[in-house]
């Protein structure tokens, strides 16, 4: 009897932190909560779960509280004014290495002082340093313009009389980032065996509602097993990936110093070395030190590698497919961005990260399809204290979770929010809007590092694509109407 209540009592105390705070949510189960909502994915949930509970809602994802928070003046609050209240992810004890050791899972003053390594190597200066006849430098653009013209080359091989051809930026946007960020050369679109495409294909085929993942969500003590059940999968994927990175780095060690690339791993690796040190006045979070070391460890820079693929592989390679899918449902938007295309080349020889910039119609386009289609369109953010934000008490322990998808659909701020309107991105209609009612990149200090790099990587693409070919839909063109999307497997007609 003592053992049934206690664990009745385990079960179900968690369920009233949001009721204590005033926050509505649908009722949850005991150990599970709400998670079973989300079977059919997040974006639809979130609409609903809006719609019915109002702007701050939440929902229990097994024991854990979550705060639905869709009202864009809070998310300002959360997200920029009060970041020192809230500068972590959420919290997610079962991550091994090198996940463990990325960006996106550290911590405070450790997230600190890596960012403050990472964030000069994607800054605006370093876009614009390169040129097409550079020497190789950080991912710019000797490797990303030859690279661009990887979807261009196979495109061209397509005949007119040929019936369909499947649009595949995944294999483009896996080669800028080998060699960007592995500092390797492979052409998965030739060789779609190379064991790095093999074992970076198995990381997306991860599934949330997986057995173990309820025991870890209804008994979340024991979540920190799950770094040394064996799990032959993530354990070949993990140790291919760290042992390419550590052999690159034994060899990058090797050479003379004037025959390495300067690219993103090794302005990593010149951290290693390094006696510098960076201020923290540019970090808006409580500061235990006046300064960090600009130094960072082997496992560090192999976490960082390894969460640059990962957050720069499927997001850009899908905004690709997603922005191709919308032109070709949409050819009179497609004809004024060639036009756009053809008046560029008449200009310029080639493009580079500030002539691209001359290509409004473009960047309008492109901001268009990561509205209907975000990359990331839920994100989080822990609440470690106590803690009032805009009149709403948050209670610590807590996640504070952005539906980003709910947001850019939201009919209050984007009218007929599932038409594809590039023109909802001149800079007038910015101007007017509310800024967080946008956030494909995130905002304010843990916003996406890599967006610079992002926007240029498909700005390159779509530039070569678009100068030399039209994109129509074909009969096996899948509609989809949410940000969830339709078939990563569009198939497209091509004409030069």
């Amino acid at each position: 009897m003592i053992f049934l209540a206690l664990l009745y009592w385990y079960a179900t105390f968690p369920y009233s932190a949001l009721a204590r705070c005033g926050i509505r949510h649908p009722k949850p189960s005991p150990f599970f909560g709400n998670m079973f909502l989300f079977r059919q994915g997040f974006f639809g949930v979130h609409t609903d779960l809006i719609h019915k509970y109002g702007r701050v809602c939440g929902y229990y994802l097994g024991r854990r509280p979550v705060v639905v928070v869709a009202d864009p003046d809070m998310l300002r609050q959360i997200m920029v004014k009060d970041f020192s209240t809230f500068p972590n992810r959420m919290t997610i004890r079962s991550a091994t290495k090198p996940m463990s050791d990325c960006l996106l899972m550290l911590r405070n003053e450790h997230w600190k002082r890596v960012r403050s390594i990472l964030t000069p190597s994607f800054s605006a200066a370093k876009m614009k340093e390169a040129r097409q006849d550079d020497p190789p430098s950080l991912l710019l653009s000797s490797p990303l313009l030859s690279s661009s013209l990887h979807p261009l080359s196979r495109l061209s091989s397509v005949k007119e009389d040929q019936s369909a051809a499947e649009v595949c930026f995944g294999c483009f946007t896996m080669d800028v980032i080998a060699s960007v960020a592995f500092g390797t050369q492979v052409d998965s679109q030739k060789d779609p065996d190379d064991p790095f495409v093999h074992h970076a294909q198995k990381f997306f085929s991860f599934s949330f509602f997986r057995p173990i993942m309820f025991v870890f969500i209804a008994f979340p003590f024991l979540a920190p097993l799950a770094r040394v059940i064996p799990n032959k999968r993530r354990d070949e994927m993990n140790n291919f990936f760290i042992n390419c990175i550590q052999k690159i780095i034994r060899q990058r060690d090797e050479q003379p110093v004037e025959e390495r690339r300067r690219d993103f791993l090794q302005l990593m690796l010149d951290t290693r070395s390094t006696k510098e040190c960076v201020p923290l006045e540019h970090f808006d979070v409580v500061n235990h030190a006046d300064e960090l070391k600009r130094m960072m460890s082997e496992d560090e820079i192999v976490g960082q590698a390894f969460v640059f693929f990962l957050a720069g592989y499927e997001t850009s390679s899908n905004t690709l497919a997603f922005t191709c899918y919308l032109l070709a449902l949409h050819p009179e938007c497609q004809s004024k961005l060639q036009a756009e295309v053809d008046d560029f080349f008449t200009r310029y020889d080639s493009p580079d990260y500030t002539n691209v910039q001359d290509l409004k119609y473009l960047d309008m386009v492109i901001s268009e399809a990561l509205r209907l289609y975000p990359p990331g369109f839920r994100f989080a953010r822990d609440v470690d204290e106590d803690c009032m934000v805009n009149g709403q008490f948050l209670p610590k322990g807590a996640t504070l979770e952005i539906p980003a998808g709910y947001l850019h659909y939201d009919p209050e701020y984007w009218p007929e929010p599932e038409k594809f309107i590039p023109e909802r991105f001149t800079a007038e209609a910015k101007a007017s809007r509310h800024p967080f009612v946008y956030l494909p990149f995130g905002a304010g200090p843990r916003s996406c590092v890599g967006m610079r790099l992002a926007q240029l990587e498909i700005k390159m693409a779509l530039v070569h694509v678009f100068r030399k070919f039209n994109i129509v839909a074909s009969t096996d063109t899948k509609v989809g109407s949410t940000c969830e999307g339709p078939s990563f497997g569009t198939y497209l007609n091509l004409t030069v």
